[in-house]
């Protein structure tokens, strides 16, 4: 009963964002429901920014090799046709007469989520009830219902197999990653639990399009110097000063683009940790609100769902390269010890270092993807958020959404101006790279 509630609730936030007016596919509705399915299970899991992005890669792009397989006529290339890491999948040795795309795609991307994600089991009951939903609606008949779900499961399989060369099993087994605790200005672990540096090799993960990762790596980052008047003094002193300035709607702003999937408050001796999105899941959710008001088909809607969640992947890979490289101290670190023992963060300091703004890189490389599919003035209601109990805010455009995204890290007293403006660079050089290497010119919504 909680989980139809849930699911219902969902479909209430993204069909009010939609407006009055739009033709959507009958099937979308369902996708977004069922793709919001794996979006709990990676907030139940306490997914890392990185992990949910890889994992939301892999059920998306699996969806979209069952589609453009089935589907006729195939009027756009593929997007695996441009990976730099050749994926060709097998044809299935059956016939693919009466196989329906929507189900063989949404069932396929349930699947691969039950693999590759550490409670994927949950998502068992989610593919019964899209059983229950094409049967009842006699989409499908019940003899048919066995060929639909053995195709669905190989095809599943080989984006599975794909997924596993990618690097990711092996990150337990490389090098641990220790505080540089005898240079001044390097991270270390940030109150108050001090968790542990998250996925440090995660640099080391094969991307979809992004070959050269020296390419997007940023400038420097300021060094550190506590000398008046130097760039990092100036910027340490911009975070403590805006931070304990802040009007209600910075607040507002800082709190909505939180996304911090680590955040853990105490009560006495005990640890709880809060549910949040990331915020990866953050902008897909973005994309099913416009494709939804938008009035995409399924097909459409999953080609860009699948570009949005590569771009973050990609853009993630980056993103920590060069964090781990440039290792640089979180504000809080340096404020406290330099300037005010007793200073908080309005936002909890995620674990890990901090130069570039990893909300800043992937929020510009999803803007600049959805622009580049919807246009420019494409504007929307984000409740993505309303479900974690925050209000709904509205932007002009995708990019708008993104400046807000990176300057909240600033209220939230998260990161440094420099670490915010050349990680919106960083973004815009990834997604540069990555519309040019779909040519995304050919693949822009009809409706712009």
């Amino acid at each position: 009963m909680k989980k139809a509630c849930i699911i219902i609730l969902c479909s209430i936030f993204l069909v009010s964002a939609a407006g009055p007016g739009t033709n959507t596919d009958k099937h979308l509705d369902q996708f977004l429901d069922h793709l919001f399915s794996a979006t709990e299970v990676m907030v139940s899991d306490v997914a890392s920014p990185t992990g949910a992005a890889r994992f939301y890669s892999y059920i998306l792009l699996g969806a979209h090799v069952i589609y453009e397989d089935l589907a006729e006529p195939q009027h756009q290339a593929p997007l695996f046709d441009y990976f730099i890491h050749p994926f060709s999948p097998e044809p299935v040795g059956r016939t693919k007469e009466n196989l329906n795309p929507a189900f063989c795609s949404m069932y396929g991307m349930l699947e691969i989520g039950k693999k590759i994600m550490p409670s994927g089991m949950r998502l068992e009951a989610v593919q019964d009830e899209l059983i229950t939903q094409f049967l009842k609606g006699k989409i499908l008949k019940k003899r048919e219902l066995n060929a639909q779900i053995a195709y669905s499961q190989e095809m599943a399989a080989q984006v599975v197999k794909y997924a596993s060369s990618d690097g990711y099993n092996k990150l337990s087994t490389l090098k641990r990653y220790s505080p540089n605790i005898k240079e001044e200005g390097r991270w270390y672990p940030t109150p108050p639990s001090y968790m542990a540096a998250i996925d440090p090799e995660w640099r080391t993960i094969r991307p979809f399009f992004t070959e050269k990762q020296e390419k997007y790596i940023p400038r420097p980052p300021a060094p550190f110097d506590m000398e008046e008047g130097s760039s990092f003094h100036t910027q340490l002193l911009e975070v403590f000063e805006t931070v304990n300035n802040l009007d209600e709607e910075q607040l507002l702003v800082a709190n909505f683009w939180d996304c911090n999937p680590f955040h853990v408050s105490y009560s006495g001796h005990m640890a709880i940790g809060h549910k949040k999105i990331s915020p990866g899941g953050h902008w897909i959710g973005i994309t099913g609100i416009a494709a939804q008001k938008a009035g995409l088909s399924l097909r459409e809607a999953i080609r860009i769902h699948t570009m949005v969640a590569m771009g973050l992947h990609d853009g993630f890979i980056n993103c920590w390269k060069e964090k781990y490289h440039s290792d640089r101290i979180r504000p809080i670190t340096a404020i406290n010890k330099h300037l005010d023992p007793a200073w908080q963060p309005p936002l909890q300091t995620p674990p890990f270092p901090e130069y570039t703004s990893g909300h800043s890189v992937i929020s510009r490389i999803s803007a600049r993807i959805l622009t580049a599919y919807f246009g420019e003035n494409f504007d929307f209601i984000d409740t993505s958020e309303v479900y974690f109990g925050l209000p709904e805010r509205a932007f002009e455009s995708f990019l708008q959404a993104s400046e807000e995204a990176a300057i909240s890290r600033l209220y939230g007293g998260i990161h440094f101006r420099d670490a915010i403006e050349e990680g919106v660079k960083q973004g815009d050089k990834i997604a540069d790279n990555i519309l040019d290497k779909i040519h995304a010119q050919d693949w822009q919504f009809a409706g712009q």
